[in-house]
């Protein structure tokens, strides 16, 4: 095995990102004086963008690093980490749309379905490495 240098530079991107959407979650909490709960909808929208993104990172970046670290090529590596970047850029961004807009859809709908592949091709190329 090998260190996954690759995975570990995105993962500092994304401890910076969640670090920033976090601090995006305080913001609404004290311009709203919502110290406990989720407050407004508007609110509701920042914390659930900061804990999707703590519910499905982790474990993205685990299967990544797991199969940079098990020789898996460059090429797919990079790919899936530029796509759940992407991904989980584009999904705050559809979290504050209108309801039932087409940025909603295309970003927030996107960010998900972008993710969810990024999981399901990380789990399929680990199954076929075992």
């Amino acid at each position: 095995m090998t260190y996954p240098t690759t995975t570990a530079f995105f993962a500092g991107l994304f401890a910076l990102l969640y670090v920033g959407l976090a601090g995006w979650v305080v913001g609404g909490r004290l311009s709203g004086r919502t110290l406990f709960g989720n407050g407004d909808e508007a609110l509701t929208r920042r914390v659930r963008s900061h804990a999707n993104f703590g519910e499905y990172i982790p474990f993205a970046l685990l299967l990544i690093a797991l199969l940079e670290a098990g020789g898996s090529a460059h090429g797919l590596v990079t790919g899936l980490l530029v796509v759940l970047l992407v991904a989980r850029l584009l999904h705050p961004v559809g979290m504050l749309a209108p309801k039932n807009s087409a940025q909603q859809f295309a970003c927030r709908g996107g960010g998900i379905i972008a993710t969810f592949g990024v999981l399901i091709v990380a789990a399929i190329a680990l199954l076929l490495r075992a």
